[in-house]
């Protein structure tokens, strides 16, 4: 027979499942230390590589700015050793220093395409209803889901519990999916 009330079940569940989840912190931050000496070990090959990526990019570009000869006409770019080379059209980038001034414009000098050119953006902002009572939500067509009460398991340690927690979820929809 168990001797056990329910909450002396729980505690022990929760001492089993604190145990569990430090050996599995352990073994992440073995491999996270594992990985940063990797990355270190690797950094200095690694900056060499990026520069003469850099300067290599910086030669071919000179190269294509020195012959423009090369992209006149239909065929403006080329693939060589899968990079696209050659030229293209800029998309340019469209500034303003006052939003309601050129909207102001637009309404003045194009009435008729103002609805394409003024974008008009009226929503609710959740957190600010988050503020009100059921009672108030409900009075304004709001509803509120998954209110009811709901299992809390949150350890409160470290950064460490961001990865273990993603590695727990991962591990739930493999076990689901076989």
């Amino acid at each position: 027979m168990n001797s056990e009330t329910p909450m002396e079940t729980v505690n022990k569940r929760a001492e089993d499942y604190a145990a569990e989840r430090d050996r599995l912190c352990q073994l992440i931050e073995t491999l996270e230390r594992q990985v940063e000496d990797a990355k270190r070990q690797a950094l200095p090959e690694i900056r060499d590589a990026v520069r003469r990526t850099s300067e290599a990019h910086d030669r071919l570009r000179a190269s294509v700015e020195a012959n423009p000869e090369l992209w006149e006409g239909k065929r403006r770019t080329v693939v060589i050793a899968g990079v696209r080379v050659g030229m293209t059209k800029g998309k340019g980038k469209l500034t303003w220093d006052d939003a309601a001034q050129v909207v102001k414009l637009i309404r003045r000098h194009f009435p008729d395409q103002s609805e394409a050119m003024i974008r008009v953006r009226e929503e609710p902002i959740r957190k600010a209803l988050a503020e009100l009572t059921v009672t108030e939500l409900k009075r304004v067509g709001v509803t509120v889901e998954e209110a009811d009460d709901q299992v809390v398991i949150k350890p409160t340690d470290s950064e460490v519990d961001k990865l273990v927690s993603k590695l727990l979820e991962d591990a739930e929809r493999f076990e689901e999916a076989a």
